[in-house]
């Protein structure tokens, strides 16, 4: 690790912005009838998460966009400390790309009030024009990535050059495990923190953004950062 690289964040919405994981909460709510298999497919990786998210959604009619939008909006919680460490993040300079496997109907209403730029939001998009809903695929697999992500995390760190940026992942689940390996950092909760056991990637665990923001004033005063 070089401290003469430039710092970059890449921080995970659902169950990592927020407490819960958004669409695990909206097919818990309305579970529409075959959510469950195709659920227990996607965790198995017999379909991949692209696959997945789609065949959940295309579940719903699109006469429920209101509908859904209103719950998760209602229901998400903010992580204690978010605020605080984009302030943290401006005042260092670093910065900061939300990489979401969510969906943007409800990603960016709830990422409104923290004024982050729009072309620093990567997610999927949602087209409510025909009968059911569509998920769409702005951010796909790239060179280097084969696992139909989705919103490839990735492919939008490719972007960044590990010669330049020292490259910190956030993340809690085995969506960002993929970005994590090629991350110099990763901040993990949850399946996230076993898989970079299991495998030995580098990782320091936390509950809340307070814990990342105490973690990388440590680190800056180390030389790391």
């Amino acid at each position: 690790m070089r401290s003469d690289k430039q710092p970059i964040v890449f921080c995970d919405f659902d169950g990592t912005i927020t407490d819960n994981d958004n669409i695990v909460a909206i097919m818990k709510h309305f579970k529409p009838e075959g959510v469950d298999d195709i659920i227990q497919d996607t965790l198995d990786r017999n379909i991949s998460i692209r696959e997945g998210v789609g065949a959940m959604f295309a579940l719903f009619p699109s006469s429920q966009q209101e509908e859904i939008t209103s719950f998760v909006i209602n229901q998400a919680v903010i992580r204690a400390g978010f605020g605080e460490y984009l302030d943290y993040l401006k005042s260092q300079g670093i910065p900061f790309y939300v990489t979401s496997g969510g969906i943007d109907f409800f990603v960016k209403p709830l990422l409104e009030p923290f004024g982050i730029p729009e072309d620093h939001i990567f997610c999927n998009g949602a087209d409510f024009s025909g009968d059911t809903i569509e998920i769409t695929w702005p951010h796909p697999c790239g060179e280097g990535c084969s696992n139909e992500c989705g919103m490839c995390k990735v492919t939008v760190m490719k972007d960044f050059s590990p010669d330049d940026y020292f490259r910190i992942l956030i993340g809690d689940s085995i969506t960002d495990f993929e970005g994590a390996k090629k991350a110099d950092l990763v901040y993990s909760r949850a399946a996230l923190t076993e898989q970079c056991e299991k495998l030995g990637v580098n990782h320091v665990p936390f509950h809340n953004f307070h814990d990342i923001i105490q973690d990388m004033n440590l680190k800056s005063s180390q030389g790391v950062l």
